[in-house]
Formats: C-alpha cells, sequence, structure tokens
C-alpha cells in the first residue's frame, strides 16, 4: 500500500512512518523544512521527504493519507487529498490497521511519566530477549530509537488521552486494543481539550473498559483517581502496585500486590544510585538499583517490571537491564556540562511534572544552586487554568527564570498566563523568579547568575528557542553527549589521529567538545559493563593541544561513569600513561587482570594494537576526580 503522511517530521509521525515501511508498505510524507534528529533518522529509513505543503505532493498516488493533529480541515493536502478521493486516516487509526495486527498491545497510559514506563519496558523486554516493537512518544537513550519492528508478539505503546485528529475528538489510545495496560496516573491536564477533571476521567474509563476480561491493568495504588478509574470500569484482572518511601514505617505495608520498598542510597553526591526492594505478592524479589531519581521514578519502574514479570521475563535479567537503563531524552536528561555548570533539559510542563522532577534533581544535587528555566509552551501552561499551581511548583529551585509565552495570540486573551505576574507569586513564597521578554536576555540572566556546580534545569517541551545550545555556548568550552549525527565526525577525528572508530554505540556514551562553528575538536568515549567501564578514544584535535581540552574530557567521562555505578574504569594507552597516572589516578596493571568482559569487547580489542600497550585502572571509590 502507498501511504503518505502529512507533518512526516513529527516525532510520533516519523516513527509511523519507520514501521510502515518496515511493514513494507511504500511510504511518503511533507513537512515544512526538517533538521536533525528527525531529517537524519528518515533519511537514514530511505523515506522520502516533500519539503513544504502542496497539492503537488500527492501526486505520486498513493491509496491513502495520513493527517496528524496538526493538520485542520482546510489544510491544503487535506483538501486535496478529499478533491481525489483519497481516504483520510488518522495516526492512531493507520497504526492500529496496518502495523497492530497480529502483535499483543501493551499500552501505557497516564497523565505524567509514560515516555519513561514505555521505554523502560521496551528496553526490560529486549533484554530479556523478547525483541519487542515498540512506539514511544520519545526517544529511549538506551535503545537510540522511537520505533521499532520487532520479531517478538509484544508491541508497547506510549498511549496519549491527547485527541486523534480534526474528524476523530476521541483519544488516542482508544485506538490501540491494549491486551496489557498501565496508568500511572490520572490528573487534569489538556486543557485546550479536556473541560475538566471529570472528562479526562471519562477518557480514561473509556480506555480501561477496552482491555478484554482476559486482559490485565496495572494501576498505581498511590493515585486516587487511577484507582476509581480502574474500580468503575475494568473487565479485566487488576493488578495495584505502590511505593514505599523512606519517610515510611520500614515495616509499612501497603496491600498492593507489587510494592517499592526505597531503601538508603550508598554513597554521596549526586553520583549515588536510587536502591529499591521490590516485592511481588509478598516474596522479595531482591533490591534494584537505578540511575533515576525520585519515588515517582521508582513507580514508573515497578509498572514496567510488573508488566515484564507477567511477559515472563527472568528476574536476573531484568535487575540487570534497570541498573543499566539511562532514561529518555528530555527527561532528566544531561546534555552538557560547561565550566562546572550542569545543563539538564525536562520535557515537564504540568505543575505535577515540574515539582517532583526539581524535587527529584534537588535530592541528586542537595548542596548545589539550581536555576530553572520554565518555558509556557503547552496548551495547558500558556493558560491562567494551572497558575496557582504553577507558583506552587518551584519551591526546590534556587532561582526561577520564565521565558517569554510561546505562541500568545493563540490563547484568548482572557485565558492567557501573564509570565511576569507568575514570576512575581513564585517570589512572594520564598524563591527568586524573573520574567524575561527574549531568550537571549534570559540567557545573559543565567551565565551571570550560575557558578561552577551548579545546576540549570531548563523546563519545556519545545525548543525554547534554542536555549540549551545558547547556554552551553554562551559559558563556554561545553562538554556535550554526542548524537547519532555527530558521530561521523567523531569517527573521522579519531581515524585522523590514528584511533580506531567508535563501535557498540547502543552501550556507548561518547562526549564530545565543539567549537563555535559546530566542528567537533576534541571528544571521549565510554562504555559500561556492569560495575566495570572502559575509558577509550580519548582525542583532541592536534590544533587544539595544549589547551586543558583533553584533561575536561577524561575528568568528565570519570564522573559520568561514576554516576553511571561504575566501581572501576579501565583503559588503554600507548604515550599517555603518565598523563592518566598524575592528573586522574589510574594505575598501570597486567593485561591479564582486565576483566574478561571487557577484553572480548570490539572496542578493548581494536585499541589493543600494540604489545607494549599499557594497561591501567581507577578504583572510583578512592579517586578524588
Amino acid at each position: 500500500m502507498k501511504v503518505h503522511l502529512i507533518g512526516v517530521g513529527g516525532t510520533g509521525m516519523g516513527a509511523l512512518a519507520e514501521l510502515l515501511k518496515q511493514r513494507g508498505h511504500e511510504v511518503r510524507g511533507s513537512d515544512n523544512p526538517l533538521y536533525p534528529p528527525m531529517s537524519t533518522q528518515l533519511a537514514t529509513a530511505e523515506i522520502p521527504v516533500l519539503e513544504g505543503y502542496s497539492a503537488e505532493n500527492l501526486s505520486w498516488g498513493p491509496d491513502r493519507v495520513v493527517v496528524g493533529n496538526i493538520c485542520s480541515k482546510d489544510h491544503v493536502e487535506v483538501a486535496a487529498a478529499r478533491e481525489r478521493g483519497l481516504p483520510l486516516e488518522s495516526f492512531p487509526a493507520t497504526l492500529r490497521e496496518l502495523v497492530l495486527e497480529g502483535r499483543r498491545s501493551l499500552v501505557v497510559a497516564g497523565t505524567h511519566g509514560k515516555s519513561t514506563t514505555a521505554a523502560l519496558l521496551s528496553w526490560l523486554l529486549r533484554c530479556a530477549g523478547k525483541d519487542p516493537s515498540y512506539l514511544i512518544g520519545a526517544v529511549p537513550l538506551n535503545l537510540g530509537r522511537s520505533a521499532h519492528l520487532g520479531a517478538g508478539e509484544a508491541f508497547v505503546i506510549e498511549g496519549d488521552e491527547y485527541d486523534t485528529a480534526f474528524f476523530d475528538k476521541e483519544s488516542k489510545f482508544l485506538h490501540y486494543r491494549p491486551q496489557r495496560a498501565i496508568v500511572t496516573n490520572v490528573e487534569f491536564d489538556h486543557a485546550d481539550i479536556f473541560a475538566d477533571l471529570d472528562a479526562v476521567r471519562r477518557a480514561f474509563e473509556k480506555f480501561v473498559a477496552l482491555i478484554p476480561e482476559g486482559g490485565e491493568l496495572i494501576v498505581n495504588a498511590d493515585d486516587p483517581r487511577a484507582v476509581e478509574v480502574a474500580e468503575s470500569s475494568a473487565r479485566c484482572q487488576v493488578i495495584d502496585y505502590r511505593v514505599i518511601s523512606l519517610r515510611s514505617s520500614r515495616e509499612a505495608s501497603g496491600g498492593a500486590a507489587y510494592e517499592a520498598r526505597v531503601l538508603k542510597s550508598q554513597g554521596q553526591g549526586p553520583e549515588r544510585r536510587t536502591r529499591f526492594e521490590v516485592i511481588e505478592r509478598g516474596q522479595s524479589l531482591g533490591e534494584f538499583t537505578t540511575l533515576l531519581v525520585g519515588s515517582y521514578n521508582v513507580g514508573n519502574i515497578l509498572a514496567a517490571l510488573i508488566v515484564a514479570r507477567r511477559e515472563g521475563c527472568d528476574v536476573e535479567a531484568l535487575r540487570r537491564a534497570v541498573r543499566r537503563f539511562r532514561g529518555v531524552r528530555r527527561r532528566q536528561e544531561l546534555v552538557g556540562v560547561a565550566q562546572g555548570v550542569r545543563v539538564i533539559t525536562d520535557f515537564a510542563h504540568h505543575p505535577t511534572a515540574v515539582r517532583v522532577t526539581l524535587k527529584a534533581l534537588r535530592k541528586r544535587y542537595p548542596q548545589a544552586g539550581m536555576h530553572v528555566c520554565f518555558e509556557p509552551r503547552s496548551a495547558s501552561s500558556r493558560r491562567r487554568v494551572f497558575a496557582e499551581e504553577y507558583a506552587q511548583s518551584f519551591a526546590a529551585a534556587t532561582r526561577v527564570y520564565i521565558g517569554p509565552l510561546y505562541r500568545p495570540d493563540s490563547i484568548p486573551h482572557e485565558q492567557r498566563l501573564d509570565p511576569s505576574q507568575l514570576a512575581r507569586a513564585i517570589t512572594s513564597r520564598g524563591v527568586a523568579a524573573s520574567s524575561y521578554p527574549s531568550v537571549e536576555q534570559l540567557t545573559q540572566s543565567v551565565v551571570q547568575q550560575a557558578a561552577s556546580g551548579d545546576t540549570v534545569v531548563v523546563l519545556t517541551c519545545g525548543s525554547f528557542d534554542g536555549l540549551v545550545e545558547r547556554l552551553l555556548g554562551a559559558l563556554g568550552d561545553a562538554v556535550r553527549f554526542a548524537s547519532d549525527d555527530d558521530m561521523q565526525a567523531v569517527n573521522a577525528l579519531c581515524s585522523r589521529c590514528g584511533l580506531a572508530e567508535v563501535e557498540d554505540r547502543e552501550c556507548t556514551d561518547t562526549l564530545v567538545i565543539r567549537e563555535g562553528d559546530d566542528t567537533i575538536v576534541g571528544c571521549v568515549s565510554l562504555q559500561t559493563f556492569e560495575d566495570d567501564s572502559l575509558l577509550f578514544s580519548l582525542v583532541v584535535a592536534p590544533e587544539r593541544r595544549g589547551e586543558g581540552l583533553g584533561w575536561v574530557l577524561a575528568g568528565s567521562v570519570v564522573r559520568w561513569a561514576r554516576s553511571l555505578g561504575a566501581r572501576r574504569v579501565f583503559l588503554l594507552t600507548e604515550a599517555a600513561a603518565d598523563f592518566f597516572a598524575n592528573h586522574l589516578g589510574f594505575r598501570p596493571i597486567p593485561m591479564a587482570s582486565v576483566p574478561a568482559t571487557l577484553r572480548v569487547s570490539t572496542n578493548f580489542r581494536r585499541a589493543l594494537k600494540r604489545e607494549d600497550t599499557t594497561s591501567m585502572v581507577l578504583e572510583l571509590e578512592d579517586a578524588t576526580v
């Protein structure tokens, strides 16, 4: 079948295009000019993209046209499709009909936590050897792509309660035929399409009622509205879960089928991991550890673990997978460090999401200043309906910087949020806050206020006019995580300097330093194997050597290894043993002392080019970096 997608550059539509092609359909799409990562993702998938919208874009003769919910009924390509007699289909209906057929749908729903939970569930099933398909509204850091068509029967879907298309105002998740489903929570959101909380609850009730009697609903027992939805609408078996925090009595039991009991963290500072014990119907499954912070993330992990267990996954495989899970892009994502200032981005735009995200980050960085940049961008956050809740959501911040309202003219004046009023309301609650008429002024203020050791948190569901890049550029000498689009330049730099290209990208992190023109002038990679990490491909462009960039990269990657929970970092070097010993504390060891799991890895074997190569180790418990 020939399928044309209007707005193919959107995260969901682009992912659907890839899935359709993998199912054997001929796929093309149209959109405004695209930029990475979607432009690269579609090009890699060899999906033609017609730039701009025009009736001529349908001249290739598609059998159907898929309409995203960004399209109105008077869109030029919608009108052209009707004139040609082509059927118009929504994103969810197309997914159900052309992709989900013959698969078992595992749908993750809820006002908050959908992307993280769906990403983790996909990762758990993959690590357990199930090869699931998945479609997620964000990019999982471990998986690298938001969609995949696997060989297994399971299909993990992030189920969104937002409406489907201009001709279908029902929620998207009503199209997905759930066999197993998770409901993380139910809260008022999407004020542009839901009148109130009751309207949101009715949408979730319809969704839960779709699960067949032989299916299962996994529901958060700590969320009263989610429990109400389950009790009123579920025909299937209901399995509840809850998180018992440190502040609860250690003997406390919530009576849920599954419980996660948060344990006291080991270690100090931002590198400590979250520890929790999982109780399955009264029986302990032992301790799990995660890089994610916050009780709400423990709840998300527990929900995914329940579904994975019901899918027949081994506990030990799941334990290893949870330990290695890094989250999804733009969910507490550390995107770079510049002049000692961490820059983290998060999608949080609902007051509850803002509050729990900042609370979790404050727990991770208890002593550091936290500068929070907030863009009112979503349909709800640009409205006054949540003004009071927002004023109370920034209590964990040191200072708040509110950007200009995104497309204010699209919100009726009487409903529009006033950023200056919000700043005053936050300040009145003891947290310094200011609003800014431009992102340029906001950037200047953050750079003036932030000091080494501080954290800048960028909260937006969009681009915030490039604020993250502006901040890293203004602070200078930023160390950033390489994207897939960077790897060609990284490998070119490695080859230029006589080092092997980076392999095993799925389990390897690469940090880079860019010049002002975005040229990569330094890089280093880290591959982690449980408690051990391999540092390799540390290189600085010859014309930039002698400026301390190698030290900056090496120190950054060692700190990242510690944050991943590694206990030892190993490396191979031909001529820089003194540098690693004197600056970072590495010590030489016999090659046979390197763990076998590292020695058989592709990156280790490619780095071992000469017999006189020195192997070294850094014990992170003793390191001061």
